[in-house]
């Protein structure tokens, strides 16, 4: 379920089930989260879950806090913190750009023309060959760590993402991430309360819709041109169509029509149903682990691999 937006937009709750018999996924239902009468909007996602037995569910939204929110010391300033996981951030970005540094010291020369190479456009390059942490690094990345991490603002998996993605995101969707980058209090508050709404045994995860469009790119699922037309306001619907027809057929899974117009006709809906495919692939142990220093075991956070 994607939990961007504000209060009066329209939230989708995908939920999606894998039949053995078959031996495939069925999109189950694509409910809409709205008021109704005598139910509010918020509730009917406890009553949703409940209803249809979930055991698990996958949001856009960050289920950990960053080391700032629950820090009682006296604070030092950032460049003096003593927290391990801002410490251990820091300590590998310095080392990035330590190396970067000894790159371009050793043969300048070579170094300029590495750049102005790495600088030129060409529309055939493969920007999946490879991440932005591999050097040379890219002048936007470099720039990016040099800013430093917030740790009021980022979370270790923060850095992890920027070293795996940060060039591919600018490039194709133009964004960085940020974990609380575009989260408002009002949307940290709604997901506070829905927490209270959920089942007993209940287990959150978290996951990315730009990442997961990343790697099914990188899979050959879907196309670069494909992601590019997202974004487009007279293309984007026949996109989503061409996506979900394409992750329909390589992942097994089964629409209903009536569903399938939903999540074509809106954007969030769609949204909702990748990160149900993000859950598919945890489910099936199709997803990449996170090192240690990202504190994987708060986050929960899910990047698939196909």
């Amino acid at each position: 379920m994607s939990l961007k937006g504000s209060r009066q937009d329209n939230f989708f709750f995908c939920l999606i089930e894998y039949f053995p018999d078959s031996d495939r996924w069925f999109l189950k239902n694509v409910l809409q989260v709205k008021d109704e009468q005598g139910v509010n909007g918020d509730e009917a996602v406890g009553r949703w879950l409940d209803r249809y037995g979930t055991h698990s569910l996958v949001v856009d939204f960050p289920l950990s806090k960053p080391a700032c929110q629950d820090c009682n010391l006296k604070c030092p300033g950032m460049s003096q913190c003593p927290v391990e996981s801002v410490t251990n951030v820091q300590k590998r970005i310095l080392k990035l750009l330590s190396e970067d540094r000894s790159i371009l010291d050793e043969n300048p020369k070579q170094y300029e023309r590495n750049r102005n190479l790495d600088d030129e456009f060409d529309a055939q390059k493969d920007i999946l060959q490879k991440s932005a942490d591999q050097h040379l690094l890219s002048r936007s990345f470099k720039r990016r760590l040099k800013k430093g991490y917030l740790p009021y603002w980022n979370r270790p998996l923060d850095l992890w993402i920027w070293s795996r993605y940060y060039d591919q995101l600018l490039d194709i969707f133009n964004i960085s991430f940020d974990s609380f980058g575009n989260t408002s209090l009002m949307i940290m508050s709604r997901m506070a309360y829905l927490r209270h709404q959920f089942p007993q045994h209940f287990s959150l995860y978290e996951s990315n819709v730009n990442i997961l469009l990343i790697e099914l790119w990188r899979a050959k699922i879907i196309h670069k041109k494909d992601l590019v037309a997202l974004s487009d306001l007279e293309e984007g619907a026949v996109a989503r169509l061409d996506i979900i027809k394409k992750i329909e057929k390589a992942l097994n899974i089964f629409i209903y029509d009536h569903d399938l117009e939903l999540v074509v006709s809106h954007p969030r809906a769609f949204e909702s149903f990748l990160l149900a495919i993000s859950g598919q692939r945890f489910l099936q142990n199709e997803i990449y682990p996170l090192p240690f220093w990202t504190e994987p075991q708060k986050s929960s956070f899910i990047v698939p691999e196909f």
